[in-house]
């Protein structure tokens, strides 16, 4: 059965559904060798190219849904390739066959923490969408005096550059003198809006790390640079917050045997997938142990 082509392109990971659009309406994808027109349907065997490259084309059925939770170190960027060749977030992702990994959201350069990757670009691109506000909380470090009154404004609402931002809670976290810790959630996902949020009370924030999105929480024992595959229960919750039917497969597996195999087998993807980092051991830092709390 044929498929509209920019879903197929969104499905893929290449983007949102209107990203493609506006791919396919500059001529950058071709289908067996005709440039592609808006409107274009494919059929599962089509050569379908985008800048001149194969791109998989394969069914919603044919793709298990993977979601993946990785402990981002600081000094990687959220890009797959960088000109000033840093470390990304995908240099350490397992390997997938005829797909890529799609990452959900972004962290800074200088911001540690929870990011989630996924196999299904659709649920990606869902999640991100401005109307999918997810709960997220952030333990943050800051450096500054922080009275009552800066306390409300921030829950209250300030006004940045792009517009009025607040966050949902500000809940102390322990610390002392003006370093301080702080848990803090907002259902946004603007460029820096966290660290912009308390520099507009003239406060600094030295350590910022993203420890839930949703209901899906940093573990406590994921190493810097290690990552983590989700379980069906999880993954379906978050295409649940995405308004997709719920995925029937998975790539772990549910019997004694299994989770105990699948539990070695990704241990030691881990370690090898933090052996790899270049900064966790150059930092030389541990990560804080902020008490974590829901809204």
């Amino acid at each position: 059965m044929s498929e509209k082509l920019q879903k197929v392109l969104a499905r893929a990971g290449h983007g949102s559904r209107r990203e493609m659009e506006a791919w396919i309406a500059a001529g950058r994808v071709s289908i067996n060798g005709e440039i592609a027109n808006l409107g274009d349907r494919v059929d599962a065997d089509a050569k379908v190219r985008l800048d001149g490259r194969l791109v998989s084309i394969k069914s919603a059925d044919d793709i298990i849904c993977r979601v993946l939770a990785y402990h981002k170190p600081e000094g990687e960027i959220c890009s797959r390739k960088d000109p000033e060749g840093r470390p990304t977030v995908f240099d350490r992702l397992p390997k997938l066959r005829d797909a890529r990994w799609v990452a959900v959201g972004r962290l800074d350069i200088n911001t540690s923490g929870l990011l989630l990757f996924t196999s299904d670009g659709e649920l990606a691109n869902r999640l991100m969408h401005p109307s999918n506000e997810v709960d997220r909380e952030y333990a943050v470090r800051t450096f500054g005096e922080v009275n009552d009154f800066t306390i409300q404004k921030l829950r209250t609402g300030v006004m940045l550059e792009d517009g009025p931002a607040q966050f949902d809670y500000v809940k102390a976290a322990g610390g002392e003198g003006v370093n301080q810790w702080w848990h803090v959630g907002l259902r946004e996902g603007r460029n820096r809006e966290v660290r912009r949020l308390w520099e507009s009370q003239e406060v600094q924030v030295s350590r910022l790390i993203r420890v839930r999105y949703g209901m899906i929480e940093l573990p406590k024992t994921l190493p810097r640079g290690g990552w983590i595959e989700l379980p069906l229960e999880q993954v379906n919750y978050l295409r649940q917050l995405a308004g997709m039917d719920p995925e029937t497969r998975s790539m772990i597996g549910t019997d004694k045997h299994s989770v105990a195999r699948a539990s070695q087998v990704r241990s030691a993807k881990i370690r090898r997938a933090v052996r790899k980092s270049k900064v966790g051991a150059a930092t030389g830092s541990k990560r804080p142990k902020p008490t974590r709390t829901r809204s």
